[in-house]
């Protein structure tokens, strides 16, 4: 097979791409919280990193990110490829001749202004706002629920003590005998007491709780009225232990029914929650900060601006760029400073690029999306990232990099960016419409039919259609399927075996 010298030139730029792009694309992917973390780390290992404050940054940065906004003009073309070891004197060059020509580029700056510490204290009051608080225990929720029955003082005393024994990690069952909790074992009236106090606990929320086994649980959560009361009871009482095995034929056997009711009724059964306490588990609280924030400006469009509060602004030491030049400086020395002087140079780069990415991928997913802010998640429209990457002029996999792991800020909420993304289909009228959307309706379609006589898909789709969303068949029977919704015929013969 032969090659074009355009596809040689092409693999060898692959196979050379330099750590510091490779470098300047993790930067790209990492969220705030990281990058903060990666600076830190640069920090500690790279004497010639210094900090500045925010508000000196504000000119320098606007300037590195228009810079750093022209760049990526061309990135979606091709990767530059540089090889650092050649380079690192052309990079000290650059340093050098930018020294000259604005000698302030790397100097000390002032410090913060009240206002801008003002608009930083805001945003962190509504990023704080968005944290989630930390949840009463399974005793406390029970506890509030017994306060609230007039109870006598030795049952409530008693349904106390049983409650302070259940696990909600192990997901609220009694997993001791009642006599032990009696103060004397002999005793049967405090058993009797005990059996109360347990009957009262077992009717507080959530339902299930306070049970002794799997079936008793289950049997707690399964009403009378449930259309299928019957067929699950005997299922849950004689047959969970073949269930677990698949042992359909013998249920068939034992019951009578047939393997498909058995299947149907399966399919009810696992809608009881087998561990009904598990919400009380204390989970890490996870810390959402966006990296973005929208706001409308004067002309009531949204604009994206990018979050800087938490990100060290960087600059190069002025100590150590003078004792590059120092006379008493060896070469040794002078090496070692080059080396670190143009690793921090790149890393300043990457951030600014980052920025800039970040700020134009942002905005136009949010130009794109503009209706979810105004009206919810319900108006959603379909977006693909070639769609973004084409617009903004960066390759897709730049754009995936972008909104990796990030999350905007919006008055309606905090938004993960990614989630900006679906599929979708074009409505009779011509507008996009999410498949989140479309599913919602078929949702709805399939909860009002006549349960005597369900919609087939094909009178599905024609339901659909008449609601302006043209969907093909074979889609309606998809989503039907994953939404754990029967084929009609199913339905139909649910609604006959259904007891009285």
């Amino acid at each position: 097979m032969r090659f074009s010298l355009g596809q040689f030139i092409s693999q060898k730029q692959i196979q050379k791409l330099a750590p510091r792009m490779i470098q300047s694309m993790e930067i790209l992917q990492l969220p705030v919280l990281e990058l903060q973390e990666r600076i830190d780390q640069e920090m500690t290992e790279n004497p010639v990193l210094e900090e500045i404050e925010q508000e000196s940054a504000e000119l320098e940065g606007a300037e590195a990110l228009q810079a750093a906004e022209q760049s990526t003009q061309t990135e979606g073309e091709q990767e530059l490829v540089v090889d650092e070891d050649s380079n690192n004197a052309d990079d000290f060059e650059r340093l050098d001749d930018m020294d000259q020509e604005i000698p302030d580029y790397f100097d000390e700056v002032p410090r913060t202004s009240v206002n801008r510490v003002q608009e930083f204290s805001d945003r962190y009051h509504d990023t704080m706002a968005n944290i989630s608080q930390r949840g009463i225990t399974l005793y406390d929720h029970l506890l509030l629920q017994l306060r609230e029955l007039d109870l006598e003082d030795d049952l409530f005393a008693m349904a106390e003590r049983i409650a302070s024994t259940l696990d909600a990690q192990g997901g609220g069952y009694l997993t001791i005998p009642l006599e032990s909790l009696l103060r004397n074992d002999l005793d049967d009236q405090q058993l009797v007491l005990a059996q109360q106090a347990l009957v009262v606990l077992q009717q507080l929320d959530p339902v299930g709780v306070a049970a002794r086994d799997l079936e008793e649980c289950l049997l707690l959560q399964l009403s009378e009225k449930h259309p299928f009361y019957r067929e699950l009871h005997l299922l849950i009482t004689n047959h969970l232990e073949d269930l677990e095995h698949n042992r359909l034929p013998l249920i068939q056997k034992q019951t009578g029914m047939s393997i498909e009711d058995i299947q149907l009724i399966w399919e009810e059964l696992r809608h009881l929650n087998p561990k009904p306490a598990s919400s009380f588990v204390e989970k890490p609280v996870v810390s959402v900060v966006p990296d973005l924030f929208v706001q409308k400006d004067d002309n009531e469009q949204y604009v994206v601006t990018i979050e800087e509060r938490d990100i060290p602004q960087l600059c190069i030491s002025d100590y150590y760029r003078r004792r590059l030049k120092a006379a008493d400086a060896n070469s040794d020395e002078k090496e070692f400073l080059r080396r670190k002087l143009n690793g921090a140079q790149w890393l300043i780069d990457a951030i600014h690029q980052r920025q800039a990415t970040l700020l134009k991928v942002s905005q136009a997913i949010v130009d794109h999306q503009y209706r979810v802010i105004d009206d919810g998640l319900e108006a959603i429209i379909p977006l693909k990232m070639q769609q973004i990457a084409d617009k903004v002029g960066v390759h897709v996999t730049t754009v995936s990099r972008a909104v990796d792991d990030k999350w905007v800020q919006t008055p309606r909420g905090i938004f993960p960016l990614r989630g900006f993304f679906v599929g979708g289909t074009t409505g009779d009228d011509g507008e996009d419409v999410a498949w989140g959307n479309i599913r919602t309706k078929l949702q709805e379609i399939i909860d009002s039919e006549d349960k005597a006589k369900p919609y087939s898909d094909d009178e599905l789709v024609r339901q659909l259609k008449e609601a302006g969303l043209s969907v093909a068949r074979r889609t309606v029977t998809k989503y039907r399927k994953k939404m754990g919704i029967p084929s009609s015929r199913q339905r139909k013969d649910w609604g006959k075996t259904a007891p009285s």
